[in-house]
Parts: structure tokens; C-alpha cells; sequence
């Protein structure tokens, strides 16, 4: 099934994981340290308060705050910044289908603009929807993570949070070991 398949498909809780994967392996581009997300992850457990949600949320969106310097950031960072504004403070209904989706396009743009060995001129919307001839490697490992997390969550409900936590963490390990590189060349 492929990532838009996934996606239509997943319920509110699913989306909400995924768009918070999204961002959570995007975070390091904002300055932000492994555990600044927690919260929110833990707002999608079963039995949890969905205010726990807007909490999380606002709590992030402090620690995460530009001190008027967003107008320097690469367009990764803001894409990644544009991700953390647009989420929504309820984690139901139509936005969240919305952000997840959003949050999906901006990570993969992220990791294409952060690819060392960048691919053809692949379509970000073509490769969500199956079509991965010519994807670049760092391109190709996101899909791959987005997908995951959406399959964990369909097939276990709040179950696969722990996992899905996992496949998000790797990733943003990754992604903060491309950004390191990226500023140790510019130096």
C-alpha cells in the first residue's frame, strides 16, 4: 500500500503519530534536543486526556521559539518550523488528516534538500504514491520510516507507539548525523 493509501486510511490516532514522527525526526533542524517532543508522544497513549495534546504542544512550541532569527534558517528549517505552527491543537477531525499530510510532503522535501547524493528530479507526490525509480537514498530511507510508522499504528493501535517512537528516533538520528556533516563542510 502506498504512504497516500496509508494515510487516507489511518485513523486519528495514526495521524497524529505520523505527523508527530515527521516532525520529531525533523526537530534537530530547530535546535531541539531528543526529549522535547516526549510529551506529545505520550499524549497519544490510550486513556490519556486529549488536552494532554494541546499541552505537549505549547510546552514544544515555547521550547522550540525563534528568538527572531528564523529569517537565517535554511529551507529545511523552515519547513520544519512550518510543521511544529501548523499543528493542530486538537489532534481530531480534518486538521489532523491535514497536518499529517502536510507534515509527510515537508519531510521528504527536508531529506531532499539535505541528500548529499540528491536523485533525478523525482516527484515527491509520484514517490508517496508508489513510484520510486530515480528516489534519493536519504529520500528513500523517510518514505520508508513514514510508512512504517503508519503500518505499526493500523496494525496495533496505541500498541505500536513504543515502535513507532523507535522508527522516529532512528530517524532523527540520521538526519542530525546529515545536518552535523552538512555544517562541518561549510566550515
Amino acid at each position: 500500500m502506498s504512504l497516500v493509501e496509508l494515510i487516507a486510511r489511518a485513523d486519528e490516532r495514526g495521524l497524529a503519530a505520523s505527523g508527530l514522527a515527521c516532525l520529531d525526526r525533523c526537530v534537530a533542524l530547530l535546535g531541539g534536543d531528543d526529549e522535547i517532543l516526549r510529551p506529545l508522544w505520550a499524549s497519544l497513549a490510550d486513556g490519556s486526556d486529549t488536552e494532554e495534546w494541546a499541552t505537549g504542544l505549547e510546552q514544544a512550541r515555547l521550547k522550540l521559539a525563534t528568538d527572531g532569527s528564523a529569517e537565517n534558517e535554511d529551507e529545511a528549517a523552515l519547513l520544519a518550523r512550518g510543521m511544529l505552527a501548523a499543528a493542530p491543537d486538537t489532534r481530531s477531525g480534518a486538521e489532523v488528516r491535514e497536518w499529517a499530510d502536510a507534515c509527510s510532503l515537508a519531510a521528504l522535501r527536508i531529506h531532499r534538500l539535505l541528500d548529499a547524493f540528491p536523485a533525478g528530479p523525482s516527484s515527491i507526490e509520484s514517490n508517496r504514491e508508489g513510484r520510486t525509480e530515480g528516489i534519493s537514498p536519504l529520500v528513500a530511507a523517510e518514505l520508508r520510516r513514514q510508512t512504517k510508522v503508519l503500518e505499526l499504528l493500523a496494525e496495533h493501535g496505541s500498541g505500536g507507539l513504543r515502535q513507532a517512537l523507535a522508527v522516529a528516533t532512528e530517524g532523527r538520528r540520521v538526519l542530525r548525523a546529515v545536518v552535523s556533516r552538512r555544517a562541518r563542510g561549510r566550515a
